[in-house]
Parts: structure tokens; C-alpha cells; sequence
């Protein structure tokens, strides 16, 4: 045995070339199964024939179209020529062939969703947030649900497009792809077959999200500020005629068989914000101090129908129903660093959970000038808040946001807004945050196992000490409460800049109005179904409230919110 090997030793050291062409070719055929691996290797054996049904969709075509820096050749690869279903390009939203959006309204088939419940474990047709209601087909021509869209090839999951749905007052929800979140009022598609939506969700590898061409839908459970939405438009109010209709919504046409649809698509194409019905007549603008939206009316007295939807109400010539567009109101969103540098501090403080970056959102939009912060968040940085990546002493940005509560690190500023928040609502708002992200949830597992009862042991404190250490060390310090923000946003917000030593323009103002959520807005869809407070925590923190409230009328500001108090009313 060891004769051969020595003969081969020695042939190797003759002729080294060939021993590294040797290596070359072992590591290219390793690669190559490796590469042919990562294709097949995820096949399933349903109605497509054991292939995998993201290869038998063409989803390398669909994930081409939206990149298009080098994935061509992946999409080429992944074609299929032998399916029975129509090819699909890009992403779902782009438009259709001839550069027109998809169009038809097709057959309303809600109706018909008990005979896709055959066959479904009961423990899946209801979470408490939304009802499993059967796979659909679904026409890349004729959409199954017609409301917004978005995809997400590596996070997607059941959860997610729900709450997506639901923030937009959609009454459905469908995935598709694994990886593909439609919203809709209607089910506009026949059933298919519960085992044509097999494929797992990019981000749950527990659950299923649809399949090829096939939506798993479910029926959402709406909150009642959620239902106030209309698909993509969402419902301002009943409000008075203003006295010059002209000057404050210069857009009008008289509209047969009018409908909050016809007169919100109208609305749309000219790029205003606002869709105004009054009987047959659409009218469209943005918000300004001729017809500022402040002044709500009774709903009843624009309850007149529709001519083209029984249901739907759509004001007289004195009572107007308002709704709000999808159309970006740009009048605010200019935003810049300070044109000369500040040489005063001004902080943004707040425990965290308690709206910092809610109110950062506000400023920049109310200002027009970018907000700073004492760390780095990459993430806020790449969602726009461009002052983050100052250095927080630079004076180029209107104010920063921090979260310290040290008597060293309050003294460094010369001023400061405190933000207080409901202590239950930030300290559960933080644990989400925590554990998932800005917009995320926590998981029913970290809510169940000893995380929470340490977060609020640990937390809980933090709450009150930092409110009490700032009015104790601050210069100059405002005080503004999440719920009160919220609910007064225009005089709240407009305090705030008085504060900031700035202008206020109404215009700018009601233009935040509209725009108020941002990008960091949890939907209140996925809400626990049980108290996480026990009796105990409950006591702690409402020792912590009342000694917060006390040191707020000691510098004579107003006492906290009753809200704050809910087990000592």
C-alpha cells in the first residue's frame, strides 16, 4: 500500500501543475453540487409534480424584476416553461402590460368561504385577532383582494401582513408566495384546494402562507378606529361647509352614482389629500386654516346615501363627509439641519417606550429642521431622521433625543421637553421594542417566561427616576404627556415649537395632522388577550405614579393624567 502512495508522492513533485489542477477541479465540482443543492433542494411533492412551487411560479423572475443588479441570471435559471398557470412579473404592485394598473371589479365570492373551512383544525381558524378563511386563486389580471400590497422575501409572516391589513382598515388579509401581503374589502376569486397553499411563511417557518397563484385569507377582527378607515382612505369626520368652498377645495366635479370610491379615486389622480363628499359632488384639496378639520359635526347630519353604494354615506351641500387619500401632503416634508449652529442644548428626554421618536417624527415635520440623539440607530437613520448620525454637541439640529437621567448628563443641555408616557403603556411598549424592534412585538414567549416580571422589576424604577431627576436637574424644562399629544396633536405640537423658539406656520401644522403616524407605528391588532401586570406590579408602579404626579405640582405643572392611575380611581 504504501509503494503506490510513494509513486504518486513522487509523481506530484515531478509535475506540480497538475497536482494544483487536481485541487482546482475538486473544488469546482464541490461547488457545483453544492450551487445545484441550494436549487432543488426544497422541493415539495404537491400539485406541481414534486418541484418546488416558488420554481413552478417563477418567483426568480418576480425577485428580478424588483432588483434588477445582477439577479437576472438567478431568475433565468429558476423559469419554468412547463406551467399551467399564467407567468407573473415583479413585484405585485407594479402595473400591468401597456404601463396600466390591473383593473375589474370580477365577483364578490365572501359568500362562498365556509367550503374552504372543510378539513382545518378549529385551533387555526382563530387566533382571537383574525379568522382562517380557505385558499383563493388568485389572477395576477383580477386580484383576489384589490387593496394595497407589499412583500417581504426573508421576514414575511401571517402576523405581520394581519397587522399591515388592519392598520389600513382592510376587512381581509392573504398571503401568497410565502412571501406576498394583500389587503382587501372583498373576496373577488373562487376557492381552491387547502393543499394548493403549502407554502411556508418566509419568516414563520410554523405557519403557511399561501402557495403559487393561491392566497391563504383570512377575515380580520377590526378595532373600531381601525374600521373608520375606507381600504386605503381613512375617515376624517362630518364636517360643516366652509364659508368659501372655492378657496378651500378648489377641485370639484359633479359625479354619477357617486361612491367613497369614485370620489377617493378622483381625489387621488389630482394628488390632493383630501376627498370631500357633498351628495353628488367630489371635491378635493389638502387642510388649511379655511377648512382646517377641527370643528367636527354629528355623523348624522351627513347621513345621506350614496347613489352608488347603499351603505355609504356621502354628506349634502351644508353637511360634508371628508376622507383622507393615500396622496403625500408635501407641505411639510422638507426638512434640513439648522442653517447656523445653535449654541443652545436642547434636549428631547423621555424613558424609553415613552414616543421619543413618535415626537421626533412631529418636530421634524412641525420645524422643517432635522432632530439629533445622544446614540446612533442605523435603523431611524436609514428611515430618515438624518441627525442621527450628528454628533449630538454639533447645534445643527433642532433637538436632541435622550434617554439619560443623570444629574452630568441633564446639565449638558440648556433646555429641554420631557415627554411622560402612561407608565403601562411604555413599559410594555419598551419590552416590544426590546424584543421586537421599533414596530415589532414581543414574542407570547417572552411574555410568559420570566422576562417581563424582571424587565418591570428593573424598568419600573427607571420610570419615575428619570421624570423626577429631570425636573430636579433640568434648566428650562417643558413638559408634554404622550396621551395629551395624541389627543390635542395641533396645540400640543404647536407648543412645542413656541418652546423650540421657532415660528409656527398653521399650514405646516395641519399638514402634520395628516401625517402624524410615521414610519414607526405599531398596529393595535396584536394585543395580549390577558393582564401582564399582576396585583403586585400594580401596586409598585402605582406608588411610582403618585410620587411622579406629586413632584410635577410641587414645580407647579399639571398633575399626571388620570388614565396614569388606572387601579386608584
Amino acid at each position: 500500500m504504501a509503494r503506490p502512495l510513494l509513486k504518486i508522492q513522487r509523481y506530484f513533485r515531478r509535475k506540480p501543475v497538475r497536482f494544483f489542477s487536481f485541487i482546482l477541479l475538486y473544488l469546482t465540482a464541490g461547488s457545483l453540487v453544492f450551487l445545484h443543492t441550494g436549487f432543488v433542494g426544497d422541493s415539495s411533492t404537491g400539485e406541481n409534480g414534486g418541484r418546488d412551487p416558488m420554481v413552478a411560479s417563477g418567483i426568480g423572475n418576480r425577485v428580478a424584476s424588483s432588483d434588477g443588479r445582477g439577479v437576472g441570471m438567478m431568475g433565468r435559471v429558476l423559469k419554468d416553461t412547463r406551467r399551467p398557470t399564467p407567468r407573473r412579473y415583479g413585484p405585485p404592485w407594479m402595473k400591468g402590460a401597456g404601463g396600466k394598473d390591473w383593473e375589474g371589479r370580477g365577483v364578490d365570492y365572501t359568500s362562498s368561504w365556509n367550503r374552504a373551512l372543510k378539513g382545518r383544525n378549529a385551533k387555526d381558524l382563530d387566533d382571537g385577532r383574525a379568522k382562517y378563511i380557505g385558499c383563493y386563486i388568485d389572477d395576477t389580471a383580477k386580484r383576489a383582494l384589490r387593496g394595497v400590497s407589499f412583500f417581504d422575501y426573508k421576514k414575511m409572516t401571517v402576523f405581520r401582513c394581519q397587522d399591515n391589513c388592519a392598520e389600513r382598515g382592510y376587512l381581509y388579509s392573504g398571503l401568497e408566495f410565502g412571501a406576498e401581503c394583500y389587503c382587501g374589502h372583498k373576496i373577488q376569486a373562487p376557492n381552491a384546494s387547502e393543499s394548493e397553499c403549502i407554502m411556508q411563511c418566509k419568516g414563520d417557518k410554523g405557519n403557511l402562507c399561501g402557495g403559487a397563484n393561491r392566497l391563504s385569507i383570512y377575515r380580520l377582527e377590526l378595532s373600531q378606529e381601525s374600521a373608520r378607515h375606507y381600504g386605503s382612505a381613512i375617515f376624517k369626520g362630518c364636517f360643516h361647509r366652509p364659508d368659501n368652498v372655492t378657496l378651500a377645495l378648489p377641485i370639484s366635479a359633479v359625479i354619477q352614482n357617486m361612491s367613497v370610491e369614485k370620489c377617493v379615486d378622483m381625489c387621488t389622480e389630482k394628488e390632493l389629500s383630501l376627498a370631500v363628499l357633498a351628495g353628488d359632488r367630489c371635491l378635493c384639496g389638502f387642510p388649511t386654516p379655511h377648512f382646517s378639520l377641527h370643528e367636527m359635526e354629528d355623523e348624522d347630519l351627513c347621513l345621506h346615501r350614496c347613489h352608488g353604494e347603499e351603505f355609504e354615506s356621502c354628506g349634502n351641500d351644508e353637511y360634508f363627509v371628508v376622507y383622507q387619500t393615500q396622496v403625500q401632503d408635501n407641505r411639510c416634508m422638507d426638512r434640513r439641519f439648522l442653517p447656523t449652529r445653535s449654541k443652545q442644548l436642547i434636549a428631547l428626554a423621555s424613558f424609553p417606550g415613552a414616543g421619543n421618536t413618535w415626537a421626533r417624527h412631529l418636530i421634524e415635520l412641525a420645524t422643517g429642521f432635522y432632530t439629533g440623539s445622544y446614540y446612533f440607530d442605523g435603523s431611524l437613520y436609514n428611515k430618515g431622521f438624518k441627525g442621527e448620525r450628528d454628533h449630538w454637541r454639533s447645534g445643527r439640529t433642532i433637538c436632541i433625543k435622550t434617554h439619560e437621567s443623570g444629574k452630568k448628563e441633564i446639565e449638558a443641555f440648556d433646555a429641554s421637553i420631557v415627554m411622560i408616557r402612561n407608565p403601562y403603556k411604555a413599559l410594555m411598549a419598551e419590552f416590544n421594542r426590546k424584543y421586537g424592534g421599533h414596530i415589532g412585538f414581543a414574542s407570547q414567549a417572552h411574555w410568559r417566561g420570566k422576562e417581563w416580571p424582571e424587565f418591570v422589576k428593573n424598568y419600573a424604577p427607571w420610570w419615575a427616576s428619570h421624570t423626577l431627576d429631570w425636573l430636579r436637574y433640568g434648566r428650562n424644562v417643558h413638559v408634554v404627556h404622550f396621551e395629551e399629544l395624541k389627543r390635542e396633536l395641533f396645540s400640543k405640537l404647536k407648543d412645542m415649537v413656541l418652546f423650540l423658539d421657532l415660528e409656527v406656520a398653521e399650514e405646516r401644522l395641519l399638514c402634520v395632522e395628516g401625517q402624524k403616524d410615521g414610519k414607526f407605528k405599531r398596529s393595535g391588532l396584536r394585543k395580549l388577550d390577558y393582564d401582564p401586570y399582576t396585583p403586585e406590579m400594580r401596586t409598585s408602579i402605582d406608588e411610582l405614579v403618585m410620587t411622579v404626579d406629586a413632584s410635577l405640582k410641587k414645580r407647579n405643572m399639571a398633575g399626571v393624567p388620570k388614565e396614569y392611575r388606572p387601579t386608584l380611581r
